[in-house]
């Protein structure tokens, strides 16, 4: 009798221990004062809000920087040990690939944000919109000359002297070659336009979206393609650059953040995300950032001219993400020759 009072003693004392241990573990995890970041986000726009996120919130955030395409290698690599919290950057196209390495959530400011932008699934929300324009440096290019849109950068005075970026290094010009692609077709007509396009480039390709801007701006480069946002910021900085919304239409992408899937401080990443929609940041996104915001309570970016006076083409964000791996492919034997 006594050795069986003994073992269910024993009994009781684990179970106890096991239940102070799980309460402890969750209380830990619910009190973590900590989150890990993985952003391609650019530091002029990255350090002001993380530094908002922590002074508001406590928490501390870790950030891992670098490309689109190495974030999502690394959070696909570190699936079955997630090591990051949240990715910031990029567009939702490449997102779709990896879907299976994020977690759907609905942030708490959904009310005020479109369908549009955020995934059917709830594994994205858009931070931003993204359009796709061509920049001129105005010290270097006629007004004469300047082109009305994506075909103009076909004219052989323009070889080896257009800024682009790398599609397989730069999430934004990918969306770029794929907006090219569906402005002149998808099929033949577009190949037709990339290959007499990428002829013009010249074997020249930049390594970051950020370095096409800078370089035109710079005057390395008298006209390139590039993302609105840069452009505008380098207007508004005082460079000699304009703007030009292609007349064939160009692609209107969501800039996103998404919650990776195990997290371990998953709660502190959905406040996070919560912080990043919110309405005064989703308002510094148009006043302070010069980009395109995505709630519908907040005043329009000053400077940027309307989305109804923009041509848009039949973006298709399904067919950008599953083809991308082959549209890469078929550029890069392009620019090598092999085609």
């Amino acid at each position: 009798m006594r050795k069986k009072w003994l073992l269910l003693l024993v009994v009781a004392m684990v179970a106890v221990m096991a239940g102070c241990g799980n309460s402890q573990g969750e209380s830990q995890a619910g009190d973590s004062k900590k989150m890990v970041l993985y952003t391609s986000t650019p530091s002029e726009i990255l350090n002001p809000l993380v530094k908002e996120f922590q002074d508001r919130t406590g928490i501390t955030v870790e950030l891992v920087t670098g490309g689109t395409g190495e974030l999502y290698k690394r959070i696909q690599a570190e699936s079955a040990n997630p090591l990051g919290d949240v990715l910031w950057g990029g567009i939702a196209d490449s997102l779709e690939i990896f879907k299976e390495n994020f977690e759907p959530y609905t942030t708490t400011e959904a009310e005020h944000i479109p369908d549009v932008y955020t995934s059917p699934t709830h594994h994205w929300t858009a931070f931003n919109v993204v359009t796709e324009v061509i920049m001129y440096n105005k010290d270097q290019v006629k007004e004469d000359e300047v082109p009305k849109g994506w075909e103009g950068l076909l004219d052989p005075k323009w070889k080896g002297k257009i800024a682009y970026a790398d599609p397989k290094k730069a999430s934004t010009s990918y969306i770029q070659l794929a907006t090219l692609l569906t402005a002149f077709g998808k099929d033949s007509g577009g190949w037709d336009f990339v290959e007499k396009f990428a002829a013009n480039l010249d074997g020249k390709l930049l390594n970051g979206s950020s370095a096409a801007p800078k370089a035109i701006a710079d005057g390395e480069f008298p006209i390139g393609i590039t993302y609105e946002e840069a452009a505008f910021r380098h207007i508004v900085g005082g460079a000699p650059v304009g703007i030009v919304y292609p007349e064939e239409g160009t692609s209107l992408v969501p800039d996103i953040t998404a919650l990776i899937k195990g997290a371990k401080n998953a709660e502190n990443g959905k406040k996070f995300i919560d912080f990043l929609v919110s309405k005064d940041v989703q308002q510094m996104v148009t006043t302070e950032f010069k980009r395109r915001a995505v709630r519908d309570d907040v005043s329009p970016t000053e400077g940027l001219i309307p989305f109804e006076n923009i041509k848009l083409v039949n973006y298709d964000s399904n067919w950008s993400g599953s083809s991308q791996e082959e549209i890469l492919k078929r550029f890069q034997d392009i620019m090598l020759g092999k085609r």
